[in-house]
């Protein structure tokens, strides 16, 4: 490939340091749970986990497994299957540290991260008591008003590796990842990004002017891997649905460390059903 090598699933799980700062998107929006197993029987380490703007089943499982340092996101849930357990007794605990957040917040961030600006001015958490809790954000005076007008700074986020699932790949190294944005945004903005894809595309994905809005070039992805059903279980809109009797069954063992371990071990460690 052009711009980026083509690699295994454990190849890209071996790229992402122990405690790097790890962006993920949200469940829906090209998650690749082929590598976030890899990383687990790899036993990846402080890793500090950036999701956009909330996370699910792939921070639970890597926090589960002591994967996990810290997280910043807007909140954490397995969606109708309820709380992320995994997640829940770390944060008790203490194992984990949270850095609270907001959708809004997030956006902001990652978008100032990606066009190269230090930081961005928000104002929807003007008020919030949000920001007793957050000392790297400041509250300023708007130095364009006449007037009194306060803007909360946030700092720009540039995440150490994005880890991203798309829909397409040509053997030039574009990726397709369509209408999912984060995906595509944290892949501009990370100073690195790997990703692993479900088909490849016979020709040029920028050379359509239909795919070329849902396309990230090469120069923003340091290797990918062909990992079919690599979102597995969860949804990857557009190819297959979630696997709810798989997403059922994790949510009842992982309510416990001995059903957290058996699931681990027959979806994880073991062969388990994504094969």
């Amino acid at each position: 490939m052009t711009g980026f090598s083509e690699a295994t699933v454990e190849e890209l799980a071996e790229r992402i340091g122990d405690g790097c700062l790890l962006a993920l998107p949200k469940p829906d929006a090209g998650a690749s749970m082929a590598v976030v197993r890899a990383l687990i029987r790899r036993r990846a380490k402080k890793l500090r986990l950036w999701c956009l703007p909330a996370a699910g089943l792939q921070a639970d499982l890597l926090i589960g497994a002591g994967c996990v340092a810290s997280i910043e996101c807007s909140g954490v849930s397995l969606g109708e299957f309820g709380a992320a357990p995994r997640f829940r007794r770390a944060a008790e605990n203490g194992t984990v540290r949270v850095v609270d957040s907001t959708c809004q917040a997030m956006y902001a961030a990652v978008q100032a991260g990606e066009k190269g600006m230090p930081f961005v001015g928000l104002r929807g958490i003007l008020g919030s008591d949000i920001l007793t809790h957050r000392d790297d954000w400041r509250v300023m005076q708007n130095p364009f008003a006449d007037g009194e007008d306060p803007v909360v700074v946030l700092p720009a986020v540039r995440p150490d590796i994005a880890l991203i699932h798309a829909r397409l790949c040509d053997s030039h190294g574009n990726l397709w990842v369509g209408n999912a944005r984060e995906a595509a945004v944290l892949a501009h903005a990370a100073h690195g990004s790997v990703a692993t894809f479900e088909e490849r595309y016979d020709g040029n994905l920028l050379d359509d002017e239909r795919m070329t809005a849902g396309t990230v070039a090469p120069i923003y992805v340091e290797a990918a891997a062909h990992a079919p059903r690599g979102a597995w279980p969860l949804a990857f809109p557009g190819a297959y649905r979630a696997d709810r009797e798989c997403l059922a069954g994790y949510a009842a063992a992982a309510a416990t460390e001995a059903g957290f371990a058996a699931w681990l071990d027959g979806h994880v460690s073991g062969v388990g059903r994504a094969a």
